[in-house]
């Protein structure tokens, strides 16, 4: 399990490494073809700030190359937000006074049928709040079916579950699996995450081990940018991400750097602030140090920074998202979980894409591919 692995990798010495980088590091990082952790470190240091354009090129090299210039979209569906944590800077927190919201079946569907007149989405992420009581495995379960007769690329976005939870969902439509592990840092972690299921660091962090042991398609990774020293925990993200890929080398995989926005209970302000240029040097050197990794922007971003970087390392993006239980049809103007950036319609973010020279594509999966 990876809980023993990060055992061994000491957080305070991976952030001096990180501040101890030199220009030589950074460049002997950007001549090499294939990288290590090491490289990584370099390439996100700040000696790596002035090489910030050379970065770009070489990103953008990289995605074409693997890529070309395709941009796949998905959607995020809301379907609770009942939740039995108690996470600090969470709008679903436990102890957040609001209109706690679990879809029936027939609001889901409305919600399918709504997206559906936005754009062409074929690639839905469920999500949901942690309450495995209410809103557990089956209820999961059956928003999946659900989902079958109108998108062809299912992922969820959900509390952690056991490796046969996570196979038991493959047989409903599941095709991936979203999970951030917010931070890396065992010894504040649960200064964030006083109480519930998410207290437990191991049982989140191993997740990933049970998802790949399920036979999950892809899954997806993320640490909340805002938490605790950026640099040090996607360089723990990095070396999860390569401690993955030698076991369960038969999955893809993917990225994401959300970088912390207001949420509805309004009194958690983030410890570190990422910039802008820092958020393109953390994808840059993403996407340097691999080249397959699917790298995701969400709306949390502003529209001008993603289209400026859907040219340069990323390959999915979400469009017109509402992160409230059931935004597009039942409830439109409930509690959202964070404010979206991106406010533009999913047809104006297609028409940006192509005017960019890029090509959005919805559907990019489909389960006959798996039946050869």
């Amino acid at each position: 399990m990876f809980s023993d692995e990060l055992e061994q990798i000491s957080w305070e010495q991976t952030t001096h490494d990180i501040y101890a980088k030199t220009d030589s590091d950074v460049r002997r990082a950007l001549g090499r073809s294939r990288l290590d952790v090491e490289d990584f470190k370099a390439l996100i240091s700040p000696a790596a700030e002035p090489y910030l354009e050379v970065m770009a090129r070489l990103s953008q090299k990289y995605t074409l190359e693997r890529f070309g210039k395709t941009i796949s979209m998905f959607v995020p569906l809301y379907i609770t937000n009942s939740c039995t944590n108690s996470c600090v800077y969470c709008g679903f927190n436990h102890s957040n006074p609001m209109k706690r919201t679990i879809l029936t079946e027939e609001e889901i569907v409305n919600e399918y049928k709504a997206i559906k007149k936005l754009a062409p989405f074929e690639n839905l992420l469920l999500v949901t709040g942690e309450n495995p009581a209410k809103a557990g495995v089956e209820y999961i379960a059956r928003a999946l079916e659900l989902a079958k007769p109108y998108f062809s690329n299912l992922q969820i976005e959900v509390m952690p579950l056991k490796a046969e939870e996570y196979e038991r969902l493959t047989h409903s439509g599941l095709n991936g699996v979203i999970c951030f592990q917010e931070t890396y840092n065992k010894a504040n972690y649960n200064i964030y995450h006083p109480r519930g299921m998410k207290s437990k660091f191991e049982w989140r962090v191993n997740g990933f081990d049970r998802m790949g042991q399920a036979g999950v398609h892809k899954i997806g990774m993320g640490v909340l940018i805002g938490l605790e020293e950026w640099r040090t925990d996607i360089t723990m993200m990095a070396h999860h991400l390569r401690y993955l890929q030698k076991h369960y080398w038969k999955t893809k995989y993917s990225v994401n750097f959300p970088r912390m926005r207001p949420s509805e209970n309004g009194g958690f302000q983030p410890n570190v602030v990422m910039n802008d240029r820092q958020l393109a040097q953390v994808t840059f050197a993403m996407r340097i140090f691999d080249h397959d990794v699917d790298i995701s922007y969400s709306t949390r971003e502003s529209a001008e920074f993603r289209d400026k970087m859907a040219t340069l390392g990323v390959t999915t993006m979400s469009a017109e998202s509402k992160t409230e239980p059931g935004g597009y049809f039942t409830y439109p103007q409930a509690l959202e979980q964070f404010h979206v950036s991106d406010e533009r319609k999913a047809v104006e973010v297609d028409a940006a894409l192509r005017s960019l020279g890029r090509t959005p594509v919805y559907k990019d999966w489909d389960a006959a591919l798996t039946l050869a």
